[in-house]
């Protein structure tokens, strides 16, 4: 597809930054020797320092965006998800590290509920890399729950050492992939080279850990996909600075079976600009983003082998079911129709097969730790990863 057909243009200002960032990304190719792998493509796009997408000021979620995430459709997801955090909280696990927390949004959320609940945590920590981002929360924090501000701390890596609750929603979508073509009985991996002052997909022979990767997978013949070799270095990191507690992250993907299924010889790669999706990453860079489904399988792997546990694993939509979602609904009469339609109309799309409630799901970790788990109670598919 050609995307500019039928995209919004950007504005001068916009097409000048992002000319800006292509300028970086073609300097780097040419200091490499004419060609970078699509994961390095992919982490300067999204993370150049100052340019890529979740480093510069542009907005990026909500309606003036280019997509929304549950916490910014509404309230309702992470007022149920506090529930489980409340659980935790419950059976002494004393501070959340949110990580990727975009707009503040959902932790404002959980921080409501929690307080509500009367389970509050000693610290609400956030990992976020954006210093665009961290302001942005910190603005929607102060606005929605000043008090609790005094609770709230920003980080810019993993501490050394964790005890209590890790938490990301769609994190791991956003983390940098490998693309791989198994072509002509041999993998290839997909780079990124310079033809004709434009960038274009290049192969090479896939080498190392990707290779080994790619191989254990059997790929059918002329097949494309992605493989996530940051989620899982992210995993083990994870691992690493947890000492006791629980990990938590909803995203959008599918076990391996799923994943690598032969009608999906395309891939899952999507990127999103102005609330359009569509699947040229070239399509100009630092203004889109760029996303890849989660393998949930190879996630599992990578937490088992640094030393998690696994904790559960089910459909968003069995996950907010399991959490209570109908009571949180519930705390507004239903004959106050101006409050509870809209609410209604945004669980409908937290819960509908059609909508997130099928595609996303939540994937639970643990360590040290045996409480199962609320979110889980019914439904877990575990099994399948």
């Amino acid at each position: 597809m050609n995307p500019a057909i039928d995209l919004p243009a950007p504005d001068a200002e916009a097409l000048a930054h992002s000319e800006r960032v292509a300028a970086h990304i073609r300097s780097e190719i040419a200091a490499a020797g004419g060609w970078i792998s699509f994961a390095r493509y992919m982490e300067l796009a999204l993370y150049a320092p100052g340019l890529g997408y979740y480093s510069a000021g542009a907005r990026k979620l909500g309606a003036a965006g280019d997509f929304v995430t549950a916490p910014e459709l509404t309230p309702l997801f992470g007022h149920t998800l506090a529930r489980q955090l409340a659980q935790a909280m419950g059976e002494g696990l004393e501070e959340i590290l949110e990580v990727g927390a975009g707009s503040g949004a959902l932790a404002a959320s959980v921080l409501e509920e929690l307080e509500r609940l009367h389970a509050l945590p000693a610290r609400y920590l956030i990992l976020e890399l954006s210093a665009d981002l961290r302001e942005r929360s910190r603005d929607t924090l102060a606005a929605r729950v000043p008090h609790l501000l005094e609770r709230v701390a920003w980080l810019n890596r993993l501490p050394p050492s964790f005890c209590g609750v890790i938490l990301g929603n769609e994190v791991l979508d956003a983390m940098p992939v490998h693309q791989v073509q198994q072509h002509s009985g041999r993998v290839d991996e997909l780079g990124v080279e310079i033809a004709e002052g434009a960038f274009r997909v290049a192969p090479r022979p896939a080498e190392k850990a990707l290779l080994e990767a790619a191989v254990a997978l059997s790929l059918p013949e002329d097949y494309c996909t992605e493989i996530g070799l940051a989620a899982q270095a992210f995993m083990r990191s994870i691992g690493e600075c947890l000492e006791k507690g629980v990990v938590l992250f909803i995203d959008y993907g599918f076990p391996a079976h799923e994943f690598y299924h032969p009608d999906r010889r395309e891939g899952t790669l999507m990127c999103h600009y102005r609330h359009r999706a569509h699947d040229d990453p070239f399509f100009l860079p630092g203004l889109q983003d760029i996303t890849a489904h989660v393998d949930f399988s190879a996630i599992a792997t990578a937490a088992v082998e640094a030393g998690l546990e696994p904790a559960g694993y089910a459909t968003q939509a069995q996950f907010l079911i399991n959490c209570g979602i109908t009571d949180v609904l519930a705390q507004v009469p239903v004959d106050d129709v101006l409050r509870y339609l809209p609410l209604s109309n945004q669980a409908n799309r937290l819960l509908s097969p059609a909508e997130m409630g099928e595609l996303f799901k939540a994937i639970a970790f643990s360590k040290h730790w045996q409480v199962p788990l609320l979110g889980f109670s019914q439904g877990d598919r575990a099994h399948t990863l």
